[in-house]
């Protein structure tokens, strides 16, 4: 959120500029996705910026893949990003022996039904590292550029399991709460699919249906498979239309 607005106030702005964008763009299906998800993380980057000022140095920096074990969630338009980043550079990928679409599939067969707490104790790392580097770091889903610690130490212990307590930033977990709410209640609103989908599962079910982004854009929702057991429709319909009117 800005600095000069209320959580609620930001909330409401954001997802009206996402109604906004899904209005003005639903025709465009690939361009759809991408304006959205561009507009979350710009918008995600913004105001995490502002109110995160003045708080200890982040150790994250894009190069440690510690939290990359943990269960991933995200809405649709950023699964959609991704199943595109992935079909357009899969032959780049096969040229450098980095079998992605064989890689998410297994990782859906090996943890994509999981709980988080299982998915922790798994210890499966997500299928788009690379040498400790994430392929579609610059496309990321909002969960990840939510999870950002202050010492790194400190988080490779809590990953691996161990009794401690990793300091999160909360301004970066606010922040990404609200800009997902936000983007989720304006695909609600334009009667799309709206929910949150384990990543793994998610992406095996879009890039095994060549026509599952035509089906998002209609209404149906392809990556039902996806959805996370512990994300309550009804609930979750409910606290947004209560954030709208607050």
């Amino acid at each position: 959120m800005s600095a000069d607005i209320s959580p609620s106030a930001f909330f409401k702005a954001a997802s009206h500029a996402f109604s906004e964008t899904i209005g003005s763009s639903r025709g465009a299906r690939p361009e759809l996705v991408a304006l959205l998800c561009a507009q979350a993380f710009d918008s995600f980057t913004q105001n995490v910026a502002l109110q995160a000022a003045g708080a200890p140095a982040l150790a994250c920096q894009g190069e440690c893949a510690a939290c990359c074990r943990l269960r991933v969630v995200a809405t649709a338009p950023e699964i959609f990003l991704l199943a595109r980043f992935i079909s357009v550079n899969a032959a780049a990928f096969r040229q450098r022996g980095i079998m992605l679409g064989k890689r998410i599939a297994d990782a859906d067969q090996a943890v994509g039904g999981l709980s988080e707490e299982q998915r922790l104790t798994a210890q499966h790392a997500c299928p788009l590292i690379e040498g400790e580097l994430c392929l579609a770091y610059k496309i990321r889903p909002l969960a990840c550029r939510g999870h950002a610690a202050f010492d790194e130490a400190l988080c490779l212990a809590a990953v691996r399991g161990e009794a401690v307590e990793a300091p999160i930033s909360t301004p970066h977990l606010v922040v990404r709460s609200l800009v997902q709410n936000a983007l989720m209640a304006a695909l609600r609103r334009a009667g799309l699919a709206w929910g949150l989908y384990e990543v793994n599962r998610a992406l095996n079910c879009a890039l095994s249906a060549p026509h599952a982004l035509e089906q998002w854009i209609s209404g149906e929702d392809p990556l039902t498979k996806a959805r996370i057991p512990d994300f309550d429709l009804i609930e979750a319909a409910a606290i947004l239309d209560a954030a709208a009117t607050a």
